[in-house]
């Protein structure tokens, strides 16, 4: 019972004493102890935990809500060893610690969001999630476009808050209670629920960036330090996908048919808005925001589907998600460190300077694009065959024709780094030995987790045992 946020807690608190108390000499190695206490922590955490309840049926454990921990810590770590040069070399940072325990916070944050069984446990963990992403977007508080970009997240994510608070306050005034279990058999479909449940599907919309709730997405990624934008990218938007999606499962299960209504216009012109948007990108990091906005859109796929195999298909896509864009995230820092270097022409010839950097970024961009036979592929086809399973034939088709152009600007990268010639390309980097790590654990997994299936067998089992 609780096992996977005591343990959390339990890290935060040593890395709180060690930031607090160490002496300047020892705070050189809190980036490395950071990163094993982390990895202690998923070690623990790592088998699935059973089927338990705690806080009178507020919070609530079990299998597949483990799993997705465990992706998120792994995520997580990933982001912690790409930020290692970073706060090492800058300027503005004071105290390394800050930036650990702020992003251990919103984890411990996201925890309590996949594990809700109440909504009063659902705001407080999407609150400790959402305030502290703002002071880290702010991090670098010097730069004019790190605070610019933190302003613009605080007030759009006050608003959506706002907005989510009063649906709940019409799911209150109309069942009685915040239980997602006493709520899901007092629904009868009047007008007051379906608001409620627009308004609550509004808030939640904004964390994973989904159109029409989209327009802080490019301007804050663009804003924030490169690792902090890795970190919202992924982290961030699967833990509010996965929880939008057991929610709408186990709470709002009998508006379905509203819900899927509603999810199937609002997919259709998430992909194809973000695509074309993508298209006219020139910044990668606004590139990346934009893919993020599609990518959420597909994710929406085993979401509409409703079932249990679409619940399977969207965490699979969520776990090879996070590794295709973090490989790009990582890059990208790597080479903006070095460089200050973020626009996609300056990456024209980097194959000849940097042809390993290349090489993982075409990978990146090929499972993001969802080429075979790499890891995106696999969970592009999973989550279309599980929207089409149920019925949605011509929207799986329109994510298809989406496919096709979301190909195109991936390709624009590779093209950049191996056809488009310069004559003075980004010199030769050297990254450092945590980067390193982090970027060949996310191209052994792009190459991987696509071929073992018995990492999507095991996610179907737990999913159809939710």
């Amino acid at each position: 019972m609780l096992r996977e946020e005591l343990s959390l807690l339990v890290v935060i608190i040593l890395l709180f004493f060690y930031d607090t108390f160490g002496s300047a000499k020892s705070l050189r190695y809190f980036s490395g102890t950071a990163c094993v206490l982390l990895t202690a922590h998923i070690i623990y955490t790592f088998i699935p935990s059973e089927n338990c309840s705690a806080f009178g049926g507020m919070y609530y454990g079990g299998p597949i809500m483990s799993v997705v921990k465990t992706i998120l810590s792994v995520g997580t770590l990933l982001v912690f060893l790409q930020s290692n040069h970073w706060l090492n070399h800058t300027d503005n940072v004071i105290r390394r610690g800050e930036f650990y325990i702020l992003t251990l916070c919103t984890l411990f944050g996201m925890y309590l969001m996949v594990s809700a069984g109440n909504f009063l446990l659902f705001y407080i963990g999407l609150e400790t999630a959402s305030l502290p992403i703002a002071a880290l977007v702010a991090f670098e508080k010097y730069k004019q476009n790190s605070y610019e970009a933190a302003a613009k997240y605080i007030f759009t994510a006050v608003f959506s808050s706002a907005i989510m608070l009063f649906g709940l306050s019409f799911i209150y005034g109309t069942t009685g209670s915040l239980y997602f279990e006493n709520i899901s058999t007092d629904i009868v479909n009047n007008p007051l629920q379906i608001m409620a449940m627009i308004f609550f599907f509004s808030g939640v919309g904004f964390k994973i960036s989904l159109v029409p709730f989209h327009l802080w997405t490019a301007d804050v990624y663009q804003g924030a330090p490169t690792q902090v934008t890795s970190y919202l990218s992924v982290i961030s938007k699967a833990a509010a996908s996965f929880a939008l999606m057991v929610i709408l499962f186990k709470v709002f299960g009998g508006m379905a048919h509203i819900w899927q209504n509603i999810l199937y216009g609002i997919i259709i012109v998430t992909i194809t808005i973000a695509n074309l948007f993508a298209i006219r990108q020139k910044n990668l990091k606004r590139f990346l925001a934009f893919s993020s906005i599609s990518q959420a859109g597909y994710v929406m796929l085993g979401v509409i589907a409703g079932s249990a195999l679409g619940m399977t298909s969207a965490v699979y896509y969520l776990l090879v998600y996070i590794f295709s864009n973090l490989a790009a995230f990582g890059v990208i820092a790597v080479i903006e460190n070095k460089t200050g270097k973020v626009e996609m022409d300056d990456y024209n010839g980097l194959y000849q300077t940097n042809p390993k950097l290349s090489l993982i970024m075409m990978l990146a961009m090929f499972s993001l694009a969802g080429i075979p036979p790499f890891a995106g592929f696999f969970s592009k086809f999973f989550i279309f065959a599980s929207a089409a399973r149920e019925g949605f034939y011509v929207l799986v088709l329109i994510a298809l024709i989406n496919t096709i152009i979301s190909l195109y600007y991936y390709l624009l990268v590779v093209k950049a780094m191996f056809i488009n010639k310069n004559e003075t390309p980004i010199a030769t980097l050297k990254s450092d030995r945590s980067n390193k790590l982090g970027l060949c654990i996310c191209v052994a997994a792009i190459l991987a987790v696509g071929i073992i299936s018995a990492i999507y067998d095991e996610i179907s089992f737990l999913s159809f045992g939710i």
